[in-house]
């Protein structure tokens, strides 16, 4: 007891030993600061991508819906319907109703038509003439902004006037494709959709393999399971002769050397529809243009831009060869160029194959579609000239290599053989009816247009 008691005492006299519990303490505020350093900068994180997301999803739905106002005419946007044509337009009985009503024929074995670029300016022009006749048309266009898309959209609306429903989607949408196939029995296909122009392929390369190449394969793709496949007729282009030197060019002349992006694209399409028509038996019919203007024409072309430029007092590039030889085109008028295209149309035959399986040999064709009558770019400016009652500024350069050629002579032989074609627009016929559409369009009192109206003013 005594020695339990001295203990005791011994002990509580000695000073307490606190340092394991001050290491202990220690250590649960680092693991406490630890902690909390990392989930501050997990919270960080996760904050961070939120943001990051939100943020990217922002800048994808503006850009998609409010594009940004460009100088550049050629900067392409497509807009949203093209992405997500198929949830726009892949329901509704109404929208189902429109597209059937517009593809059904009025006339007694009438065609049922889908044009591709139907706001486009060949396709505007066929997918009116068929209509006219009595053909069910349904067009097809992306209102892409290659060239100004509100002459585009002036094209819809007239077609839609005339009871042309145009649906806005692109050829690479395979589910769009594939819904307007489910709705209409097509028989033919128009193909004229196209990233045109031989100069913008040096500026943007793969707008011509997304479109000429990958959107063909596309269309081909839904049209050789379709059941009945359709016939199709296509546009090629006279670019595709590239350094052809034989005069005119013949469809029996090599087309294997392609001066261009775009001619290279054209004659990859030719190809690409043999291969077509060799395994899944489609109808295929390329048609080869030859520098195609009139009425609601492209401002890309030079008849078109020169006509601005004249109007506007701006200088005008005309381009010679290296050796000085004048550049000419065969330049063929819309008008002619619709014959063509509808003649194709009546001259092809039904595809052999049906569920994409090849039941007998099909036809494939290839033709010419020009004027016949090569003239200089030089003599293209003086009848503006004589139209306008406007002196051009000229200036004569050297053609610079960017793909373009310096002549272009068709031989229409073939097409005038199997279905009649036959150009009838001499190019002072068709530009005066191409300036008369320009000033009433833009809304532009000329000169000429002034001095009429001064004569009729006096002469009351």
């Amino acid at each position: 007891m005594q020695y339990y008691t001295t203990t005791t005492t011994m002990a509580s006299s000695s000073p307490p030993d606190f340092s394991k519990t001050t290491k202990l303490e220690r250590y649960n505020s680092y693991i406490r600061k630890v902690n909390s350093t990392k989930l501050i900068a997990a919270s960080s994180k996760l904050l961070f991508r939120v943001t990051l997301l939100v943020a990217l999803l922002l800048i994808l739905f503006f850009t998609l819906n409010y594009p940004p106002l460009s100088e550049n005419p050629h900067h392409i946007h497509h807009t949203t319907h093209n992405l997500f044509s198929s949830a726009f337009y892949g329901s509704g009985a109404g929208w189902e109703k429109k597209v059937r009503h517009s593809a059904t024929p009025r006339r007694p074995n009438g065609l049922s038509v889908l044009v591709t670029g139907a706001a486009g300016f060949v396709g505007f022009h066929c997918s009116l003439a068929l209509k006219k006749r009595g053909d069910g048309v349904l067009g097809l266009d992306n209102f892409n902004s290659y060239y100004d898309p509100s002459l585009k959209r002036a094209r819809r609306d007239l077609l839609t006037k005339h009871q042309i429903f145009v649906v806005e989607g692109d050829l690479n949408d395979a589910e769009l494709l594939e819904k307007l196939f489910d709705i209409v029995p097509f028989t033919h296909i128009l193909h004229l959709a196209a990233q045109a122009g031989v100069r913008y392929a040096m500026q943007n390369p793969l707008s011509y393999i997304n479109s000429n190449i990958a959107g063909f394969v596309n269309l081909l793709e839904v049209a050789k399971n379709a059941d009945p496949q359709p016939a199709i007729v296509w546009a090629s282009s006279s670019s595709v002769y590239g350094l052809n030197k034989n005069v005119p060019f013949s469809e029996e002349h090599r087309t294997d050397q392609p001066a261009s992006l775009y001619a290279a694209t054209k004659k990859a399409g030719e190809e690409i529809a043999h291969t077509y028509n060799h395994i899944y038996g489609l109808s295929l019919t390329g048609l080869r243009f030859f520098t195609v203007y009139g009425p609601w024409g492209r401002p890309d072309m030079a008849y078109f831009f020169f006509t601005k430029d004249i109007l506007q007092g701006k200088g005008i590039n005309l381009y010679v060869t290296q050796d000085d030889k004048e550049v000419a085109r065969d330049f063929t008028y819309i008008d002619d160029i619709v014959k063509g295209c509808v003649g194709a149309l009546d001259t092809a035959e039904k595809s052999t194959g049906s569920g994409g399986k090849k039941r007998a040999p099909a036809q494939l064709r290839v033709y010419n579609l020009g004027n016949t009558s090569p003239v200089s770019v030089g003599k293209l400016v003086s009848i503006l000239e004589g139209l306008l009652n406007v002196k051009a500024k000229r200036h004569v350069i050297k053609m610079p290599r960017n793909g373009d050629v310096p002549y272009t002579h068709a031989n229409v032989s073939l097409a005038y053989k199997d279905f009649g074609y036959k150009p009838t627009t001499d190019l002072s016929t068709g530009l005066r009816k191409f300036v008369k559409w320009y000033l009433s369009y833009y809304g532009i009192q000329s000169k000429v247009k002034k001095e009429i109206d001064a004569t009729n003013e006096h002469t009351e």
